[in-house]
């Protein structure tokens, strides 16, 4: 079974690189949810627009950029998820740390390329 992803800035808009994502995830078969800003359905993934208290997240993908990160510093500290992947644009040093001192993995990566490549 694959590893639970949460794609954290999920947009309904197909031009998008978190929809991209979502749709990439769905077709290497990876357990996605995902949390956006406006509700609806993505790959047959709903989009919530709550903060979910989700069970087993093992990759957190984040589309959102720093300022807009720390509204959820404590919630995705409180997932516990192995690894936050920070997509281009989301690059946050402040957010490292919180996450390194948490015991949670940093990748600094774009999930597409990582997919694409095999490495996910």
């Amino acid at each position: 079974m694959s590893k639970k992803t949460l794609v954290l800035g999920a947009s309904l808009k197909s031009n998008r690189y978190s929809n991209l994502a979502i749709n990439r995830l769905v077709t290497y078969k990876q357990d996605v949810v995902a949390i956006g800003l406006r509700e609806g359905v993505v790959s047959g993934i709903t989009i919530e627009t709550d903060s979910v208290n989700f069970e087993d997240i093992d990759t957190i993908t984040l589309y959102l950029n720093p300022a807009r990160q720390k509204q959820y510093y404590e919630y995705i500290v409180n997932l516990n998820p192995k690894r936050v992947i920070f997509n281009p644009g989301t690059e946050n040093p402040e957010f490292y740390e919180i996450l390194r001192q948490a015991a949670i993995e940093v990748e600094v990566a774009c999930t597409l390329v990582l997919l694409s490549t095999n490495q996910y």
